[in-house]
């Protein structure tokens, strides 16, 4: 098998079991797309954790991401102190990159991130709060966070 700068291209028997696994959708923001859009990605770092050995046994140390959030978890691993000083494989199993449906950090900070996609039909939704938080003169993440703290301290 050809190796590019040190690591082994996936073969297409493992992006099409973690596909059957996970599904045709990118496992951060969770939009469907075609399996072709998607890229395997591994749940650690490479650079921190290495090759996977058997990968087809071991299919939870990869997911798929869309393009824009596998470049946006490039660029905050990359940022991250744990890449640049200590590569410990437990720092990044916890954190949201690795495993975003459960974890304690993001890239060593105290952050929590939700990504909301509106799709189809739920645009109208997203229009009608975009529009509601333009007339206040707020951005629309704030105007989110301040709906749902509402919400939040209702109960």
């Amino acid at each position: 098998m050809r190796r590019l700068r040190g690591r082994v291209p996936v073969p297409k028997r493992l992006k099409n079991a973690i596909v059957q696994q996970q599904g045709e959708k990118c496992f951060i923001c969770q939009i469907a797309m075609p399996a072709r859009a998607l890229q395997v990605d591994h749940r650690i770092p490479y650079e921190i954790s290495g090759e996977v050995t058997n990968p087809l046994e071991h299919l939870d140390c990869f997911m798929l991401l869309c393009g824009s959030c596998n470049r946006a978890k490039s660029w905050s691993c990359e940022h991250c102190p744990n890449w640049t000083e200590e590569h410990l494989p437990d720092v990044c199993q916890k954190c949201y990159w690795a495993y975003p449906e459960g974890y304690e950090h993001i890239a060593l900070r105290q952050i929590r991130r939700l990504d909301i996609v509106w799709s189809e039909e739920e645009v109208a939704v997203f229009e009608r709060l975009r529009q509601k938080a333009q007339q206040l003169g707020e951005r629309m993440p704030e105007y989110v966070k301040a709906v749902l703290r509402e919400h939040a301290l209702e109960e």
